[in-house]
C-alpha cells in the first residue's frame, strides 16, 4: 500500500472566500474577497489591475474518464503524484509559450505544486481541439465513413494511429449551448469555424480577428509542445486548449490561455519508441480509459452515452487494485518528470502543506 497521503478532497479547504468553492472533477476554485485580492495584487506585485478578482485553485489527486471519478481499494481515493505532474507539466508549457513570446495566461503565482492563484477570464465557450493523428473518436468516425470533421474533409484510405498531412484544428462546444438551430443542446458537440462566426456572441468572441487568434494560438501553442516532446521522442497525438478574455493594466482585453496545456489529462502523448516498433504505450490519460475498457464487465456502459445513470453507478462501487492505481502514478509522474526535467516529489501529506502555506505566506485561512 502506498505511503502517500493523496489529495482527494479539495473543495472543503478553511480558505476565506466570496461565495461557494467551485468544485470541477479535478480542481476547486475558491474566489477570495475583493479585499484580498487587492491586497495580493500589490503586496505580490503581480502586475495586473488591482481590481482583478483571484481565485486559488487547488488541484487533487482524483482522477476522472468518461465524466466519472474511479477510486482504488484501501481507501486509495485518488493517484498519488498526479495533481503534481499536471499543474507541473501546464506550468512549464505555459512558461515556454511566455519565453516564446504567444499569449500569456491566467496564472498569476504558484506558490506550491498543488496550487495555482489564477485571475478572473471570461472564458470563451470552445474546447480549442488540435489532432496531428488520427485516433479514438476521430478514428471511430472515420471507420464508420465519416469523413467531414468540424469542416475538415478527410481523405479516404487512413489508416488508425496514422499521422495527418497536417495539424487539424476540429473545436467542440464548451458546455451546452442553447437557442442555436445550427448547434446541437449538448456537452461537447463538434462545431465549425462557420459555426463560430456565425455565433460570436453565443462562444463570447469579441471579434472575427479572435477567432483566428484563438486558432493561432492554439496552432502556435501545440508546434512549440509537439517540437519539445518530439527531443524527449514523446509524440503529440492531440490536446485541448482553453481560452479567456482579462482586463491589463492599460484597460485593454486580451485572449489568453486559461485551464491546462499539454498535459497528460488534456492530450495523449505516445511513447516515440513503441509508435515506430508499431505499438501504441500511452503516457496519458487515455492508457487509463483503456484500461478501463478492457477490465469493467461491460464497457459499453463507458462508450454508451444513453447508458450514464449505469455507469455512474458502475463508478461508484468499482475500486481498482492498489497496484493499479500506482502504475497509473507512474505514467503521471514519469511523463512529467521526463518534460520538466527533474524528477516529481510528492509530498506525503499535500493537505497539510497547502493550508500551512496559504496561511503564513498569503494570510487567507479561516482560523
Amino acid at each position: 500500500m502506498s505511503t502517500y497521503k493523496v489529495l482527494d478532497v479539495n473543495d472543503d479547504l478553511p480558505i476565506r472566500t466570496q461565495g461557494d468553492v467551485h468544485s470541477g472533477k479535478v480542481r476547486s476554485v475558491y474566489w477570495l474577497t475583493p479585499e484580498d485580492s487587492a491586497r495580493l495584487i500589490e503586496e505580490k506585485s503581480y502586475g495586473i489591475p488591482t481590481d482583478t478578482p483571484l481565485a486559488i485553485m487547488i488541484i487533487s489527486d482524483r482522477i476522472s474518464a468518461f465524466d466519472c471519478i474511479w477510486q482504488g481499494e484501501n481507501g486509495l481515493n485518488g493517484v498519488p503524484g498526479k495533481g503534481i505532474a499536471l499543474n507541473s507539466v501546464a506550468a512549464h508549457w505555459f512558461n515556454m509559450f511566455d519565453k516564446a513570446g504567444l499569449a500569456g495566461n491566467h496564472i498569476v503565482d504558484i506558490p506550491h505544486p498543488y496550487i495555482w492563484i489564477v485571475r478572473k477570464a471570461k472564458p470563451v465557450m470552445v474546447e480549442a481541439i488540435a489532432r496531428q493523428y488520427i485516433t479514438g473518436s476521430m478514428w471511430r468516425d472515420y471507420a464508420k465513413g465519416v469523413r467531414d470533421f468540424c469542416g475538415n474533409e478527410l481523405a479516404e484510405g487512413l489508416e488508425s494511429n496514422q499521422k495527418l498531412d497536417k495539424v487539424l484544428i476540429t473545436p467542440s462546444t464548451k458546455g451546452i449551448i442553447t437557442g442555436v438551430d445550427e448547434i446541437p443542446e449538448v456537452d461537447d458537440v463538434n462545431i465549425t469555424r462557420k459555426n463560430i462566426e456565425n455565433n460570436l456572441d453565443v462562444f463570447n468572441f469579441k471579434s472575427l480577428d479572435d477567432v483566428s487568434q484563438y486558432e493561432k494560438l492554439l496552432t502556435e501553442g501545440f508546434k512549440l509542445i509537439s517540437d519539445e516532446l518530439a527531443k524527449l521522442d514523446q509524440v503529440f497525438v492531440d490536446t485541448k486548449f482553453e481560452f479567456g478574455y482579462v482586463s491589463e493594466l492599460d484597460g485593454t482585453e486580451k485572449l489568453i490561455y486559461i485551464d491546462e496545456v499539454g498535459t497528460p489529462d488534456s492530450s495523449r502523448i505516445w511513447d516515440g519508441p513503441a509508435f515506430r516498433d508499431g505499438k501504441v504505450v500511452e503516457n496519458s490519460k487515455e492508457g487509463f480509459r483503456q484500461l478501463l475498457i478492457k477490465n469493467v464487465p461491460d464497457s459499453d456502459v463507458l462508450l454508451n452515452k444513453d447508458r450514464m445513470d449505469e455507469r455512474f453507478k458502475l463508478a461508484e462501487g468499482y475500486k481498482l487494485p492498489v497496484d493499479v492505481m500506482m502504475n497509473v502514478s507512474e505514467t503521471y509522474t514519469g511523463i512529467a518528470s521526463k518534460i520538466i526535467g527533474k524528477k516529481i516529489v510528492i509530498p506525503e501529506d499535500p493537505r497539510a502543506e497547502v493550508i500551512e502555506l496559504l496561511d503564513k505566506e498569503y494570510g487567507l485561512i479561516v482560523k
